[in-house]
């Protein structure tokens, strides 16, 4: 290949990657420099019924980039969320930053949003996405342009270290732990659902579904993607609209997805009351601010059934699932009903 010819690939490559896709075993850990690269971070511990989420959205706007923060808990309802004038996303490994505000790697996080709310945790014993052909998006992973690519990159994970929530301080040693990237072209979706659960009797399980409106140009489609690490370590994704379809029918109070492939069923119900959830804030990256979009519980409750050819191969329950419903609007309404203002951009549990 002369240099010419080369130059001209590497090009290509590179465009096609800042549209967002990644190749079959490509690495979609490194930012694509899109609009919007989401990193978030849960934490849980069953013995004590608490949970601990982080995020940090990198956003692109014309004059640079910017950061959506984020730590919120469960069950006392704390939440602080802020806009950070400066946010990076490392392009050559797992990385989100947003000055001494907010450091994320592969195997530590660091957050400091005020006296009261901050974050030290070290990761170890990971277990990491086992497929290296693809991530959680599957083949969608490699259409240019999507509005939103998702990715469950840490199935598990031991952490060490401590929170601050308010005016309690929390020994995270021990704690379970589980990590994802979204990202896209436009921020988020019109309407879009999530779940995510440890907290079964069997410790090493991990269940994650995501699911909204894909959009590419004139391709607009309705995808849904449940993944399930079984106690035995298989990992089962189902989600590929023909080969394995899911529907989904949710409420901001039920989530009930069901799942299919030649030898694989799966059923997922999810159930929380609406006054226990927080609503969380999304970004508009090009203007620099947030807005509600998602209303989230942290400690709702999961069941999920997995079959083989007929055959139970296994089933659980959690009472520590994250289960969310996002739309502006609609949690934009949560916002009000709650009696916050009208430019409030979240609000804590309305029963915390």
């Amino acid at each position: 290949m002369d240099l010419a010819l080369s130059h001209a690939v590497g090009r290509a490559r590179r465009a096609y990657r800042a549209s967002g896709a990644d190749g079959p075993f490509g690495d979609q850990l490194p930012a694509h420099d899109v609009a919007m690269e989401g990193y978030f971070w849960r934490f849980t511990e069953p013995s004590s019924g608490r949970v601990l989420i982080a995020l940090n959205g990198v956003n692109r706007a014309n004059d640079g980039h910017w950061a959506t923060l984020g730590l919120a808990a469960h069950p006392h309802g704390f939440l602080r969320t802020a806009v950070h004038p400066i946010g990076r996303a490392s392009t050559t490994g797992l990385g989100a930053s947003a000055g001494d505000a907010f450091h994320g790697t592969a195997d530590r996080l660091h957050v400091d949003l005020g006296h009261d709310a901050q974050l030290e945790v070290d990761v170890t014993h990971p277990v990491p996405w086992p497929r290296r052909s693809f991530g959680g998006s599957s083949i969608f992973q490699a259409v240019p342009a999507l509005n939103q690519y998702w990715h469950p990159w840490l199935l598990g994970g031991t952490a060490h270290g401590r929170a601050v929530v308010g005016h309690q301080t929390w020994d995270l040693g021990g704690w379970d732990v589980y990590c994802e990237k979204n990202w896209g072209k436009g921020g988020f979706p019109d309407s879009w659902w999530w779940g995510q659960a440890q907290g079964f009797a069997e410790p090493s399980v991990c269940v994650a579904f995501a699911g909204g409106e894909v959009t590419a140009g004139p391709l607009r489609t309705t995808v849904t993607a449940v993944v399930v690490l079984l106690p035995d370590g298989k990992l089962l994704r189902l989600g590929d609209p023909v080969v394995s379809p899911v529907r989904a029918e949710v409420s901001d109070e039920r989530w009930l997805l069901r799942g299919r492939s030649a030898r694989w069923r799966v059923e997922v119900e999810g159930y929380g009351a609406l006054d226990a959830a927080h609503v969380l804030p999304v970004p508009l990256p090009a203007e620099r601010r947030n807005v509600p979009g998602a209303i989230e519980h942290l400690g709702a409750t999961m069941r999920v059934r997995v079959e083989r050819r007929g055959h139970l191969v296994w089933e659980g329950e959690s009472s520590l699932a994250a289960l969310e419903h996002g739309g502006i609007d609609r949690a934009r309404a949560e916002v009000l009903r709650r009696g916050h203002g009208p430019d409030a951009v979240d609000a804590p549990p309305h029963n915390g």
